[in-house]
């Protein structure tokens, strides 16, 4: 009889956690997603315009992205496995919440509450990826999370309608509600913060420790690096899937309905084939990663200028050329967290990924806004006004960020380079040579 060799079993131990850790990631994503399909549904219920259906989504990105830094320090204080338990909790009760709300103001209360459960979820499980996995593979396992995470928004739309349809409003967020009970016993009995310990437990936190670590880490380029990559590459996905993708595809391009879901479908589909892509040239290139960010981007302009200037309806094959490159843009942004993790001490990288993660969330606020502003001024009125020059003219708002963006990302990777190579020449040279740079240690 054989028996496993020890970096066969750690290996599946890791894995076991991750699979643990993920799937209530791939839970949180499905919550975020689910009122996407309910739209028309909760309109009824509450009896409420379409700007206060809109105020759902809005206020849930805005209480996510404002929980980043507290979560972030709550991380390094206390663990990602407490961090999750806490995080799926919250998810739970406001999804029980949501799912007995009568009123548009019991309503916006719960998604207020699953936001901030969200806000708890991803960086967790990023930081039990920086700590059980070899860091060859970290960037790999990283962009395999965020696409088991697209799979909750996928489980969101047919399955959420389909049981919208049999079951109603209450007994359908009555099961999803229960999926947290579930999924929290088996968090509760796989995962450990390390492979040494159950549960990690940082030091106390006061006020001047918390402005103390939040000024270095914001201090620290690749910091500022990692910020700007996702605050470039990650609101565009988010924009289009979340609110203006489909009134876009159908009013500014004149498609069809049944094409513009095939194209939000395509979306998600061109962002978790190429998520491990991203991932594995990350892992070999190390050195460049700030280069394919770069590359990325530009390609996400180039295909939104194509579609936006062509004269009339862009023609589907070039549609399809834009969603592509959006797709691509979610993995892109990913990169950034392997930015944060390179360049900031253990101690530190959970208020450094907290920081990190506003940047796209700001991002498509910042788009969401921008859009529908523009959109109001052009055609006043209802959606069914909207033209399709008025769309073109509102998706230019994306350039202001793009530009914004670009330039802060070439201004700081060549900070962080600089600064790595005079504070650590061994490991700089180690990176550009292609191999990787474990955090620092302080």
């Amino acid at each position: 009889m054989t028996t496993a060799a020890p970096e066969a079993r750690s290996t599946r131990r890791a894995v076991s956690v991750w699979a643990a850790a993920v799937a209530v990631y791939l839970l949180a994503v499905f919550h975020r997603s689910s009122l996407s399909v309910a739209g028309l549904i909760a309109a009824d219920r509450f009896d409420i315009s379409a700007s206060q259906l809109s105020t759902f989504t809005m206020i849930q990105l805005l209480v996510y992205a404002s929980m980043q830094i507290p979560v972030g320090l709550m991380l390094d204080r206390f663990g990602p496995r407490r961090m999750l338990l806490v995080g799926l909790s919250v998810l739970t009760l406001a999804q029980l919440g949501f799912a007995f709300a009568g009123t548009y103001q019991a309503g916006i209360i719960a998604r207020v509450f699953v936001g901030m459960g969200d806000a708890m979820i991803f960086i967790s499980v990023l930081r039990l990826v920086s700590t059980w996995f070899a860091p060859l593979r970290i960037p790999v396992v990283t962009q395999v999370t965020g696409l088991v995470g697209q799979l909750g928004a996928v489980a969101a739309a047919v399955p959420m309608t389909m049981a919208f349809q049999r079951f109603g409003w209450t007994d359908t967020y009555l099961v999803t509600a229960g999926l947290g009970v579930v999924l929290g016993a088996w968090l509760y009995l796989i995962v450990r913060d390390t492979p040494e310990q159950r549960v990690v437990r940082g030091p106390s936190i006061s006020a001047r420790a918390v402005v103390d670590g939040l000024r270095s880490s914001w201090r620290q380029p690749g910091t500022r690096l990692a910020f700007w990559t996702h605050f470039s590459l990650q609101y565009g996905a988010t924009t289009l899937a979340l609110l203006w993708g489909f009134p876009f595809f159908v009013r500014g391009q004149g498609v069809s309905e049944t094409t513009a879901g095939l194209l939000l479908t395509l979306l998600t589909v061109a962002t978790m084939i190429s998520g491990p892509i991203v991932g594995v040239l990350v892992g070999r290139r190390p050195f460049h990663r700030s280069t394919l960010v770069l590359v990325i981007l530009a390609s996400l302009v180039a295909a939104w200028t194509a579609v936006l200037a062509w004269p009339g309806p862009a023609p589907l094959w070039l549609l399809v050329l834009l969603v592509c490159a959006v797709g691509v843009g979610g993995p892109g942004s990913m990169v950034a967290f392997d930015f944060a993790r390179t360049f900031n001490p253990p101690e530190r990288l959970g208020s450094a990924t907290g920081i990190v993660n506003q940047g796209g969330f700001i991002a498509s606020l910042l788009s969401i806004l921008g859009i529908g502003l523009v959109l109001d001024v052009l055609t006043p009125g209802t959606s069914s006004n909207y033209s399709a020059s008025s769309f073109t003219w509102a998706m230019c708002v994306q350039y202001v960020l793009w530009t914004i963006g670009a330039t802060q990302i070439v201004r700081y990777r060549r900070k962080a380079r600089t600064d790595l190579a005079e504070r650590d020449p061994q490991a700089y040279e180690q990176l550009r040579s292609g191999g990787r740079v474990l955090a620092p240690q302080h």
